[in-house]
Order: C-alpha cells, then structure tokens, then sequence
C-alpha cells in the first residue's frame, strides 16, 4: 500500500552533516521525497508535535532539543512508507539499534539519536505531515524507476 510517512533529521543530525546520507539511504530504499524543508521549529510546534509526551519527565528535555537548532522535516512516499522507515531507523536508543539502521550507524546517545519518524500508529504519520506542512508543500510526481521498484 502506498502510503506518506513524516521523517525529521534532529538538529543533531543537521549539526553533524547527515541528512544527505540520511535522504540517500531513503531513496535507495525506493521510497521518494514529496516535501521537504530546513526549518527551526519554535515552543509551540514542538509541544504540539511532542503532545503525547506532555505528562513526562522528559518532556521539557525533548522540547529543548527539537528547538536548539534547525531540522530537515520531509515527506516520504512508498509502498509501506512508515514501516520501511522505523525499520531503517532502528530502536529509539541508539544503543539497541542493529547497525546498519540509521540510529545503529549514526545515534550515540537515546535523546541524540539522529532521526524521528512517524510511529505506526494509525494516523499518527498524516497527524505529523499536517503539523509541518501545507497540502500546497507536497508535490505529486512519478520518479522514473518506479515501474522498477513495485509490480
């Protein structure tokens, strides 16, 4: 099924120069780019962003982060977009990732870890998308080799 997930390069990712390794290893995946932008997110995105997390300890310390510098916030698409990309993601601590996901060759520390990407729950990648983005942003295109990448 052809699905959008939301994907976001943390500004640990940004500061350290990974997000063309990140969106290489994402499109040699197959799956392709319809949105995509630099952007430093303020308190008030990212309390709504991390909402879920408002009655726990650590949620001051997320915030903080998300907001110390600019993020690469992007759309992906594909055939089981969200899942393909907690897969290549890998565990949220870093420290349980197998290497060759992104958080096992990349993350370091669990609240440096690189990378966020929607969860599977139901909904929860259009609810990510619709915070970041306008409809306006995303751009509807075929890429070339998708005739080789799906039956």
């Amino acid at each position: 099924m052809t699905e959008r997930t939301f994907v976001m390069v943390k500004p640990d990712g940004v500061q350290r120069g990974l997000v063309g390794e990140i969106v290489g290893r994402l499109e040699d995946r197959g799956l392709k780019m319809v949105g995509g932008k630099l952007m430093q997110i303020d308190r008030d995105l990212a309390e709504e962003h991390y909402g879920e997390h408002e009655d726990k300890p650590f949620f001051d310390d997320l915030v903080g982060f998300i907001t110390s510098g600019p993020v690469m916030a992007m759309v992906w698409e594909g055939q089981d977009a969200v899942q393909q990309v907690r897969t290549m993601m890998g565990e949220t601590d870093p420290a349980e990732s197998a290497p060759g996901t992104i958080r096992g060759d990349f993350g370091l520390d669990l609240g440096r870890n690189v990378i966020h990407g929607s969860d599977t729950e139901p909904g929860s990648n259009e609810r990510e998308i619709d915070l970041f983005f306008d409809e306006a942003e995303l751009i509807h295109y075929e890429r070339v080799d998708e005739q080789w990448l799906y039956e």
